[in-house]
């Protein structure tokens, strides 16, 4: 299936307004299931319906034809609730706008990034339940998350560690809220990478942002440290570890 905004009547708007991260995951309009992703160009706006796919959730890395959405460049998507029946949630193929997705029960990952360069932002929303990672950076450029609530999770978010193709990647984050989950950031030094957080409680989070040397051969990527260290790792004094955050 294939969607633009053009091709798309929108119903049941839903304005987002910024503000800091919403911690109430929302009841779904409706529930559909696909038997293939859904490809959008221009904007995609899911009147808060809940979507699942019809092959579940299974193990190990899936590939884009297992994602609930496809998004071209430039592309936005809105008001959805991606449900626990899913492998691969969202992949980009470059530079996307990720605005009030909630995912239920993250399956592998939650969101893959394949930009080369440019900035994909991510408002408002949420996810919970992620084993492993909910934001999956493979390309290059700038991932910017704004007001977003992470809950049971391994990482909110992982600059490719073992990529085929590496780059220097850059990680900004502000009104984040984290809960009972292992890693806030995980970020290449070797490559560049940096990791700029504000604004943001964790409780819970073993580490707020870990140090890796990635690789381009496939191999578990060695860490190196974790903590503020000012030039890769870098955040404030708002950025504490909390008993809670509600």
């Amino acid at each position: 299936m294939k969607f633009s905004a053009s091709a798309i009547a929108i119903a049941g708007l839903v304005t987002y307004v910024s503000a800091a991260a919403t911690t109430v995951f929302p009841s779904a309009a409706s529930s559909t299931t696909l038997s293939a992703p859904i490809s959008v160009s221009g904007t995609y706006d899911g009147g808060m319906k809940r979507f699942n796919r019809n092959n579940g959730c299974t193990s190990g890395e899936g590939g884009d034809s297992d994602a609930v959405f496809i998004l071209a460049s430039g592309a936005t998507l809105k008001n959805v609730i991606i449900g626990s029946a899913q492998t691969e949630g969202v992949h980009c193929s470059g530079p996307c706008t990720i605005q009030n997705v909630w995912w239920e029960d993250v399956c592998e990952d939650a969101l893959t990034l394949k930009q080369t360069s440019g900035t994909s932002y991510i408002i408002g929303g949420g996810a919970r339940h992620a084993s492993d990672k909910v934001i999956q950076h493979n390309g290059g450029g700038t991932v910017n998350v704004k007001d977003f609530f992470v809950q049971d999770f391994g990482k909110l978010y992982r600059s490719c560690g073992n990529c085929g193709t590496q780059y220097k990647r850059t990680f900004v984050a502000s009104g984040v809220v984290a809960v009972d989950g292992g890693t806030l950031v995980g970020i290449n030094t070797n490559y560049g990478d940096t990791a700029t957080i504000s604004s943001t409680c964790t409780a819970g989070v073993t580490d707020i942002c870990q140090r890796y040397t990635g690789n381009n051969n496939g191999g578990e990527p060695p860490k190196t440290g974790a903590g503020n260290d000012g030039t890769y790792c870098k955040y404030d004094a708002t950025v504490t570890k909390k008993s809670t955050c509600f």
